[in-house]
């Protein structure tokens, strides 16, 4: 072990479908570990697990909770660190709102979530849980920059099997629009902090009666740090959404719009809100006051304002003027169309690096309101990254969908070690409350950056720090001497940061020797480039900052693979330690849905696999532990049987879940260990497992599909009961015999 208190391997408690998957598959990591003397802890990560550890004087002995998220920080930052980490919820204020009252109903005594505080009280707990939304865990864990790509055998796999891809027409209307001035691109400005510079800088806003505000104060800039700093207009917003509308009627298309309220939490939520009140503007003239008076915040959604409304006074006028509004508005994309539930329904329901890649990889229709597809108008209000898909869009109306069967496959590399380029994430993002100048002011008295605003634009900052874009060069120049293919760093010499990175990244590959084997282009530039390579078979490295990794590592794989899930993310800690991401969990709330109703969970571990695999290869270099190598080597072999026998979960109740591809998981991982002969007790030991499993195969899959059908009873979505989740996810007693067995042992 690395030492008395930290585990070889910490596995993290997050949210939804994944934690569901670890009740079932942990207990089988735990048993196989220990036999080899591995020992796997676990740290809660998850946004109840969150948000009881923020307010630990409230609560008893018995409900309080530790901040696993802080002490996680400090491990990443040790070279012992071996972190398996799960997708988690990065919470909307709904979905915060929701965790917390789900909480208070069992007994919690936590605050409400204040949406205008005034007390000090309200104002304490309103921080706190501030703190909670959004990216909040990524930044505080990703202390190394991303490798991210498909598993060989995953990438065959989709080869051979490929996913249905929409047809592409020629004539599509579907299209994205987005601002072409006075946005979050257009008013960026960059520069490189000085050591005469360095050190705690302030966030002011002067108005123009002298009025000095101090929006955030020692704001930490070391020598050598990339500092940014950009708005949006909201006049030039409002603007552009009104012409947005008005397009979208006239060419027949859906109304969609594209955010990540999520990652973005201060800035896209606001965004969100100006286009719910441009779309329902008509409404928002007349009762604009009143929906005010009654706490309607456009920026939490449709949903959270038509309860409201149901409770109002004037409820029946109102509804009648919103459902007249909606007559005369272009039909919206849906999340749900089955359930009304419509893009502007929920923040986060609509995630533009998972909406957008579906959207494209069904041809570039997405569901109306009327049941049926339909061409979309794609909103992307800031230009930053909408030529990505602007140019994806354009390239398949020309040639067509991509082939899964032959298409190559786009591997990143990303550059996101300590919270680098945090844009939306990071605690210097401002609605601008009176017109003035917002002024960075560094530690020496320098005005860094300065930008005249007013009120209600959003102003925003960001930093990168020298050693993580070093480390990101250099672990791109790794990656692309190990595969030799196609290598593009996105940057664009038109946009303020990236011409500074390419003033940094050019000299580094210089120095290194390896200009020649990379490429610099826009993002726009690097999107056709790189989908003509990959629909002729070949590879490319796509080395990007921080939003962009987000953004291209759900794009490719969609197409590629189907799913973006079965992406290995392999993050290289800057101090020698090691963190391995399992993929997204962007339609993991909809699994939760389903395995609610039926006891069907469809979420796919195979992403779990990969990296568990990575882990114990990891600890076995690092630490010494032979065992270790002969458990991850099995673990490689496992799932490569698992997708050469088809053992991944399929959608339907009756069909093999979940819980099914675990059984065949162990059974192939015992079978792979059994059979290597580096370690013959090993090999013993495992041999007995292999042939208890093999030999009640029978009785274990009756058990794990005689429980489907039927609905399942979690005790709680945000904080589900761990007795009642340990009930559903192992019900197999052959099963739980074997591996429980098997601990004990040791």
């Amino acid at each position: 072990m690395a030492d008395s208190t930290t585990p070889d391997i910490i596995y993290t408690k997050v949210d939804e479908a994944p934690e569901l998957a670890s009740a079932s598959l942990l207990p089988i990591i735990r048993a196989f570990a220990g036999a080899a003397g591995v020992a796997v802890g676990t740290r809660d990560i998850s946004l109840a697990g969150r948000i009881i550890a923020a307010f630990p004087e409230r609560l008893t002995d018995a409900r309080r909770q530790g901040d696993d998220l802080a002490v996680l920080g400090e491990i990443v930052g040790q070279p012992s660190a071996n972190v398996i980490k799960l997708p988690n919820v990065s919470a909307s204020t709904p979905q915060l709102v929701a965790a917390i009252k789900e909480l208070q109903a069992q007994g919690y005594d936590l605050p409400d979530y204040p949406e205008a505080p005034a007390t000090d009280a309200e104002k304490d707990a309103r921080a706190r849980y501030d703190a909670i939304k959004g990216s909040a865990v990524n930044p505080v864990l990703r202390e190394g920059n991303s490798d991210r790509r498909a598993a060989a055998a995953v990438k065959n796999y989709a080869k051979a099997n490929p996913h249905s891809m929409g047809a592409w027409s020629a004539d599509s209307k579907t299209r994205v629009s987005t601002m072409d001035g006075n946005d979050f691109f257009s008013n960026e400005k960059s520069a490189i902090v000085t050591e005469a510079q360095a050190g705690p800088a302030r966030i002011e806003l002067a108005g123009k009666d002298g009025t000095v505000k101090v929006l955030k104060d020692k704001v930490q800039y070391p020598a050598g740090t990339v500092a940014d700093a950009t708005f949006i207009s909201a006049r030039a917003l409002d603007r552009f959404l009104t012409e947005q509308i008005e397009t979208t009627r006239a060419d027949g298309t859906l109304f969609s719009l594209h955010l990540k309220a999520t990652m973005m939490k201060v800035s896209d939520p606001i965004l969100f809100g100006h286009a719910v009140r441009a779309y329902l503007k008509p409404v928002f003239d007349r009762y604009g006051a009143d929906l005010a008076a009654a706490g309607v915040n456009p920026n939490s959604g449709l949903g959270a304002m038509f309860d409201t409304i149901a409770g109002m006074p004037k409820a029946a006028e109102i509804e009648v003027a919103i459902k007249q509004t909606l007559a005369s508005r272009p039909p919206l994309y849906m999340v749900n169309s089955d359930k009304g539930i419509t893009n502007l329904h929920v923040p986060s329901d609509v995630i533009i690096d998972a909406s957008m890649p579906a959207l494209i990889r069904a041809g570039g229709k997405a569901w109306g309101p009327d049941g049926r597809e339909a061409d979309t108008n794609c909103v992307i209000p800031d230009s930053s990254y909408a030529p990505v898909y602007d140019e994806t869009v354009r390239y398949f109306k020309e040639t067509g969908a991509l082939d899964p069967r032959t298409a190559g496959t786009v591997q990143n590399v990303g550059l996101m070690a300590q919270k680098a380029e945090e844009y939306g994430s990071h605690p210097t993002t401002f609605e601008i409350p009176f017109d003035g100048t917002v002024r960075v002011v560094l530690a020496n008295g320098d005005v860094l950056h300065e930008h005249a605003v007013e009120a209600g634009d959003i102003w925003r900052a960001a930093s990168t720090r020298k050693a993580p874009i070093e480390d990101w060069v250099k672990l791109a120049i790794d990656r692309q001497k190990a595969e030799g293919c196609q290598a593009i760093f996105w940057l664009d010499a038109a946009r303020a940061h990236d011409a500074v990175l390419i003033g940094l990244v050019k000299p580094l590959l210089e120095k290194a020797g390896a200009a020649d084997r990379f490429r610099i282009l826009s993002p726009r530039e690097a999107t056709r480039l790189t989908l003509e390579t990959i629909r002729k078979g070949e590879n490319s490295i796509a080395i990007t900052g921080n939003v962009l990794r987000d953004y291209l590592t759900d794009l490719f794989p969609i197409l590629e693979l189907g799913t973006s899930a079965k992406m290995l993310s392999i993050v290289k800690l800057m101090n020698g330690g090691g963190m391995f991401e399992t993929g997204a969990g962007g339609s993991a709330p909809k699994h939760v849905q389903q395995l609610v109703a039926e006891n069907h969970l469809r979420w796919d571990s195979l992403g779990e696999f990969c990296a568990l695999g990575e882990s114990l290869n990891f600890l076995a270099e690092t630490s010494g532990n032979a065992r270790a190598r002969v458990l991850g080597k099995a673990v490689d072999a496992a799932t490569q049987g698992i997708l050469d026998n088809d053992r991944s979960p399929e959608r339907k109740v009756g069909q093999p879940d979940n819980r099914d591809s675990h059984y065949w998981f162990a059974r192939y991982w015992a079978e792979a260990i059994a059979a290597q002969t580096d370690d013959a007790g090993l090999a013993a030991r495992f041999r007995e497992i292999a042939d208890a499993l093999a030999r009640d195969e029978a009785a274990i899959l009756s058990e794990l599909g005689a429980v489907q059908g039927k609905p399942a009873d979690l005790g709680g979505y945000y904080h589900p009961d761990a007795a009642k989740v340990a009930r559903v996810m192992r019900p197999s007693a052959r099963f739980n015999a074997i591996i429980d067995g098997l601990a004990a042992s040791q």
